[in-house]
């Protein structure tokens, strides 16, 4: 003993004296390794390791152990700022690992002292469970040379054993983590062991015990523990997990092993999944068992448009893809679906942005908190939102501080007032005993007794207790039927081990048979293992939740209880309403351009009714009638044209606005065929006829014919018939609607107006448009340079060809403004049917003035159509002299001639000043020896030469006749005065005639 104490104290003293030295302010000096073993310095060479003496604070270490020696005690050091390393009281050693096969035994226990891996020095108990012998030594010690100083001993079956033999359960209940379901789950269940152990009709011979860990929901925590449940005694029956993740875990893996699976609170629909989970089972029912009853709510409250969030996790993936599967069935669309790992911030800020109204949330508790926090912030509630939740959260989940959050309680019961959840009936609603004895309602007062008083909402997996029970109940009931059949062929349960299929098979065959009545209400499992139960509709009233009605999926029965409660006046629209709202012609505006339209209507037949009944008056015979007749109906069926393009769905049904719009296309082509064709002949032919001036003369000798100008209307005209037949032929015009920019009201109501606009289209209106505006868009170009070329022209054929320019002038203008225009405010329906129709008023009113008011007033004024009736009523018919056109005639030329005889006197006037200026120059430098000789000169004749004041031939002579004479030529006599300077006959009497050319 007192070698030992030595060996233990020399071993020891190394790292003891070691914080004697390491005092350091600036760390931690070098420590040394465990014998057989070494230090693995992390970001040191070995070269700075031979060189550095003192390591910096929070420096880690790591011992290492050579061969197969494991590292016993702290595997990692660090150091402190007072200059220690961590865990110094504690020895790290490097020992050999004996065989671990020697630490579990079948149909036994088996005890390590001290708890921990095989290593140098642990001594292992053995011992059987009642009915077995054990077989070898107790006890077993692991030696310094990694082995066992004892043969591993066997427990065997004791044929004299007349007790009750022990069947393990191996458990894992999640008592903290997503869904902390153990901490009602485990007592209900330990309390169906205790009734199921007490009962003489069930398993008689055997005892049902319970081992049972925390998974804390935690897939990789669950691994860990399913490690030391497989490979730590006693053998295990049966397992139990909860949690999907961690059934799915266990599930997949318990096919290795021949294991039944039986879970009570797991809900992912992938479990389903027979291929993959061959030997599971659950008393909880599958997640997809809530579509069924989201999609008839759906349904019940007309709602067409869903959104989705979820926690990215197998069972609520798998419970979404369910959902989208049934909704589309049911023609639903889920328009948002987001998803979020840990932070749902921006998926909740997605669902706002995208308007999302009805949403359905697939979360665990713990992430509920933070999604309604989030909806809290962004304002996701109210009477515009409803949310769906899963049932089986504690009652006051929204009321349970969560560090994680910054909402206080009072924010997150204002976010979640209002919401739907759907939840398994895991409580049977009747009072009936089922094969425990036991109705629901003495389930939950036994179960409270179990939890010391607890608050139910505050303890999790109190809705789902009732499935712990009835899992346990269903797994005795199942291992009870399998006596009989395993014990005809030879086997026991007790005989059970991870290689033995036929005792696996007969509890498969048993659980799947399984009908019984428990304390959650019917229990069987259909062919996937999964629950079939109805579903429970609650809904958060007030901070409390109240039933509002179950479904009945296989049934497809639903029972509403009618007491539902909405924010609103109901329940929401699952989207912002879109109210259609046409867009129709002001009333107002319409009636007022149709009086005007109506009266030009009139003035047009007033016009025309002139123009017919005085036919026969030559002045209205000159100005061409029939084609003003022509332009006068044209404008008649233009003005007529502004009722059907003021005509909308207001007034008609939309089945009939396609003829509406074949009214308007040839009222107008038509029209304005006629109006503008009859008065654009006109001024072709007066420009055709009168504008050459080398054959002006002969092309007034020529006579216009009436047919000629006939057959130029209609050319126009049978060239817009042609076309608009084409275009209605190949391509007729529809209706067609234009969406505009939604709009919201200006009370406070949950709608858009979508404004809409009806239009008469075709499937290439633009192209059609293009090929008509082009063909006018020539003419009315065409027309304005006739007329501006033809203004100077006179011609007794068509008197009234300038009127008909001034009325091309204005139409053409107007159309060539108003067509871009209404193209640009097409979507304006008042601008663009008033400047449309305007523009037709004013083009009409203003061609039918221009035309036809002067030949009124000149009628009306001069009286001609009197005289000439009196002069038909004489001859028989009417003269056809053309005295008074000869006489504006001669009138026009008699001005004409004397503005030119002006000018020749001014010219006159102007060579005489030269003359005398010149005569004086020539006085000047004449000498006077010129001067003598001047005076033997005969005198100059002081009176003119009368030849020489005669005007030019084909002039009369103005001394004869002054009075037939202008002014002009009566005065010429005073361009020659007799005391002029110069005499007239030093001029040639030649150049006399010069003046007057």
């Amino acid at each position: 003993m007192a070698r030992l104490l030595f060996l233990i104290i020399l071993y020891a003293l190394p790292s003891l004296v070691v914080p004697i030295h390491n005092s350091s302010a600036g760390g931690c000096a070098i420590i040394r390794p465990p014998r057989d073993g070494g230090i693995r310095y992390r970001g040191l060479t070995q070269e700075q390791i031979r060189s550095v003496q003192i390591l910096p604070v929070d420096y880690e270490i790591e011992y290492i152990c050579r061969g197969n020696r494991v590292i016993v005690g702290p595997k990692v050091r660090k150091c402190l700022p007072n200059g220690t390393w961590t865990d110094m009281l504690q020895h790290s050693r490097c020992l050999l690992l004996c065989p671990r096969v020697w630490t579990s035994l079948e149909n036994g226990r088996v005890t390590a002292k001290p708890p921990g891996p095989p290593v140098e020095g642990t001594v292992l108990h053995y011992s059987c469970h009642a009915g077995f012998i054990l077989e070898g030594r107790n006890i077993s010690h692991c030696t310094k040379l990694g082995k066992w100083d004892a043969p591993k001993p066997t427990c065997l079956y004791d044929k004299n054993y007349t007790g009750k033999k022990k069947l393990y359960i191996g458990a894992l209940f999640p008592m903290s983590g997503g869904w902390p379901g153990g901490q009602a789950c485990m007592p209900s269940a330990q309390m169906a062991l205790d009734l199921v152990n007490n009962r003489s009709d069930i398993l008689p011979d055997y005892e049902l015990e319970l081992i049972h860990y925390d998974s804390m929901c935690d897939p990789g925590e669950a691994t860990k523990l399913l490690y030391d449940l497989l490979y730590t005694e006693p053998i295990k029956i049966v397992l139990m997990p909860g949690c999907s993740g961690v059934s799915t875990l266990v599930a997949e893996a318990a096919r290795m092993w021949n294991l039944i699976v039986l879970s009570y609170g797991s809900s992912s629909p992938a479990l389903s999944n027979r291929q993959r989970f061959p030997t599971f089972f659950r008393t909880h029912p599958s997640a997809t068992l809530h579509n069924p009853t989201r999609v008839q709510l759906f349904q019940k409250w007309k709602w067409t448009r869903i959104a989705t969030i979820q926690q990215t996790t197998e069972v609520f993936t798998s419970t979404l893809d369910d959902l989208e599967q049934r909704v589309k069935e049911a023609g639903i669309e889920i328009s948002v679906r987001q998803s979020f790992l840990t932070d749902p911030a921006v998926a909740v800020k997605n669902l706002k942005r995208q308007d999302a109204r009805i949403i359905v949330g697939l979360f665990y508790e713990t992430e509920a908190r933070k999604v309604f926090c989030e909806v809290f912030k962004e304002k996701l509630y109210g009477k515009k939102y409803v949310w769906f939740l899963i049932g089986w959260y504690a009652d006051n989940w929204f009321k349970i501080k969560d560090p994680a959050i910054n909402c206080t309680v009072e924010n997150m019961t204002e976010a979640v007032e209002g919401h739907v959840t759907t939840e398994i009936v895991m409580l049977n609603p009747e009072t009936v005993r089922g094969v425990s004895n036991m109705t629901s309602q003495e389930f939950l007062t036994a179960l409270m007794s179990r939890l010391g008083g607890k608050n139910p909402e505050e303890t999790g997996g109190f809705q789902e207790a009732p499935l712990a029970y009835d899992a346990v109940w269903a797994l005795a009931l199942a291992l009870n039927k399998t006596v009989a059949p395993l014990k005809a062929k030879g086997r026991r349960l007790e005989d059970f081990n991870y290689n033995n299929h036929d005792i696996t098979s007969e509890i498969y065959r048993a659980l799947n048979t399984s009908s019984f009545e428990g304390v959650s209400g019917h229990v069987v499992f259909d062919a996937q293992g999964s629950r079939m139960a109805m579903t429970l509709i609650e809904q958060l009233q007030g901070g409390s939740y109240k039933k509002i009605g179950y479904y009945d999926s296989s049934q497809k029965n639903l029972s509403w209880f009618g007491n539902d409660v909405w924010i609103g006046a109901g329940p929401p629209a699952d989207r912002t309403v879109v109210i259609e709202e046409y867009r129709y012609l002001s009333q107002k505006l319409f009636a007022a351009v149709s009086v005007f339209a109506g009266f030009g209507i009139l003035l047009g037949i007033v016009c025309l009714t002139f123009n017919i009944y005085n036919g026969n008056v030559r002045y209205i015979q000159n100005s061409q009638p029939y084609l003003n007749n022509m332009t006068a109906v044209g404008c008649m069926m233009a003005l007529a044209a502004v009722f059907p393009l003021g005509i909308d769905g207001h007034h008609v049904h939309r089945s009939q606005f396609p003829v509406v719009c074949q009214f308007r296309l040839w009222l107008l082509g038509l029209g304005f065929s006629l109006a503008y064709g009859s008065m654009f002949t006109k001024i072709w032919w007066v420009h055709t006829l009168f504008t050459k001036k080398d054959e002006k003369k002969e092309k007034k000798k020529q006579h216009l014919e009436p047919w000629k100008l006939y057959a130029t209307v209609g050319v126009l005209l049978a060239i817009d018939f042609l076309s608009l037949m084409i275009w209605q032929i190949v391509d007729p015009l529809h209706i067609t609607v234009e969406k505009f920019t939604k709009e919201a009201p200006k009370e406070d109501l949950d709608v858009l107006i979508q404004p809409l606009l009806e239009h008469c289209n075709s499937e290439k209106m633009n192209t059609w448009l293009g090929v008509v505006y082009g063909y006018k868009g020539l003419l009315l170009l065409l027309g304005i340079f006739l007329a501006y070329e033809t203004k100077s022209v006179s011609t007794e054929k068509i008197n009234d060809h300038r009127a008909v320019g001034m009325a091309i002038y204005n139409v053409a203008v107007l159309c060539l403004i108003t067509a871009p225009v209404t193209m640009i405010l097409s979507s304006q329906q008042d601008a663009s049917f008033a400047f449309a129709a305007l523009a037709i008023v004013f083009s009409a009113y203003i061609t039918l003035v221009v035309l036809f008011v002067p030949k009124m007033r000149r009628l009306i004024t001069r009286g001609e159509w009197q005289s000439e009736q009196q002069d038909t009523l004489k001859t028989g018919s009417s003269t056809n002299n053309n005295d008074e056109e000869k006489s504006r005639q001669l009138e026009r030329e008699n001005r004409e001639l004397q503005k030119i005889i002006q000018e020749k006197e001014e010219r006159v006037s102007a060579l005489r000043n030269q003359l005398a200026e010149r005569q004086a120059i020539r006085n000047r430098r004449r000498p006077s020896t010129g001067q003598n000789q001047n005076h033997n000169a005969p005198p100059p004749s002081s009176q003119p030469d009368p030849k020489s004041l005669l005007p030019p031939p084909g002039y009369p002579n103005p001394t004869t006749d002054n009075h037939s004479l202008p002014p002009s030529f009566s005065n010429s006599s005073n361009l020659y005065p007799a005391d002029s300077k110069m005499s007239r006959n030093h001029c040639h009497n030649s150049q006399i005639p010069l003046l007057y050319k």
